[in-house]
């Protein structure tokens, strides 16, 4: 499995954790905190000099150190690839929040950094030369000193990983809150749906202004070649076949026009492309769609993709022998329900396509509800704001 941040990487196997650059990683993300130090104790000793020199030009102090936050801002973003691999992304008020967690490192987190590493590594590091450090000592106790250091070195690893992993969450939650990370996902998945439904569009019109046509034009010259033919040649045996194949090719082709994308929602909205949809189900379906005019493109869609997608459904799997649709806009929502008398047992874990609907409605806002006792009757309640 691929490790993205120090906190997965800490999940891993310990030989392979150990043996991974996710400890030296981390390490050297805390280390880097030395230049903020640095920057801050230069600051502050550069005012000590100058208050001595003449008590106003200490201010010059806080100037400087202001001055150096946003090149610190950035440095703070970048080195966070080093413990979280997860692109950043954006939000509206990015500098505020760099700047924010500028003024928190220059505040406080380098040294807790600092100290932290110093302290984990110090520690194994002399316990470790022991036995170089106090060679007049007892050589059996140093030796002892020197094997625990050792034995250190791997806590040591998980606790530099575990405080930079957290520390990494800490930045992130700072720079891009949950919420904006969830939103720009939405987002990045309205616009994929947006465009496949112009994908869609561009085949079906593809599909009936060139092949469509073509086959018509097809059809209708064998037919007028069978008029010239004597009923009982072989010749016009054969016209005949191929003009049944060419109307039977045209027909599915027009069914698959219909799959690709509905041209009645387009011209006529949700309620004649429910009538039409409903009309060439196997299964007799009820239509009551009642709308106050036309809804936004993507309700729609999404409404048209889950009611012909529910019916293409029960005509395979439920059993039933008649079927409803209702549409109605309530307080700004648009609720769509599909019922049958089908024998229920509805599971998405199945592969019955719900789950698919269900990640189809979110991208709009929309929620799915199933009812489906086994024994039926089977109830699919979608709900989509209409302002999406």
């Amino acid at each position: 499995m691929l490790n993205r941040t120090a906190l997965e990487a800490l999940t891993q196997r310990p030989l392979a954790f150990l043996g991974s650059a996710w400890p030296w990683r981390c390490a050297a993300y805390l280390l880097a905190s030395a230049l903020p130090g640095a920057v801050v104790t230069g600051v502050i000793v550069a005012a000590g000099v100058a208050f001595e020199v003449t008590p106003l030009s200490a201010l010059a102090g806080p100037v400087v150190l202001a001055l150096a936050l946003p090149p610190l801002a950035g440095f703070e973003r970048r080195r966070l690839r080093l413990v979280d691999g997860v692109p950043l992304p954006r939000v509206p008020d990015r500098r505020r929040r760099e700047l924010g967690l500028a003024v928190m490192t220059v505040l406080a987190m380098w040294w807790i950094d600092l100290v932290l590493v110093a302290f984990t590594i110090g520690g194994p590091l002399l316990l470790m030369l022991s036995p170089a450090v106090q060679p007049a000592g007892e050589p059996l106790l140093a030796g002892a000193a020197g094997v625990a250091g050792v034995l250190l070195l791997p806590v040591t690893a998980y606790t530099i990983t575990a405080w930079a992993g957290a520390r990494g969450v800490m930045v992130r939650a700072m720079l891009a809150p949950q919420g904006s990370e969830l939103s720009e996902v939405l987002r990045s998945r309205a616009r994929l749906v947006e465009a496949y439904e112009l994908e869609r569009r561009r085949i079906e019109r593809d599909l009936h202004d060139g092949a469509q046509q073509r086959l018509v034009s097809l059809s209708m010259r064998l037919g007028l070649a069978r008029l010239d033919l004597p009923d009982d040649s072989p010749a016009a045996r054969i016209v005949d076949l191929a003009h049944e194949e060419a109307k039977e090719a045209l027909a599915e082709l027009r069914e698959l026009i219909r799959g690709v994308h509905s041209q009645v929602l387009t011209d006529r909205g949700l309620a004649a492309a429910a009538d039409d949809v409903a009309g060439r189900s196997p299964v007799p379906v009820d239509v009551d769609v009642e709308l106050p005019g036309r809804l936004p493109a993507p309700v729609e869609v999404t409404a048209y993709y889950v009611v012909s997608e529910t019916l293409a459904n029960l005509a395979k799997h439920s059993g039933a022998t008649r079927a409803s649709v209702t549409g109605r806009v309530e307080r700004g929502t648009l609720v769509v329900e599909v019922r049958d008398d089908g024998t229920g047992g509805a599971d998405p874990a199945r592969g019955s396509g719900l789950t698919g609907l269900a990640d189809r409605l979110a991208v709009v806002g929309g929620r799915l509800s199933l009812s489906s006792p086994p024994g039926g009757p089977t109830l699919v309640r979608v709900e989509i704001p209409c302002a999406s």
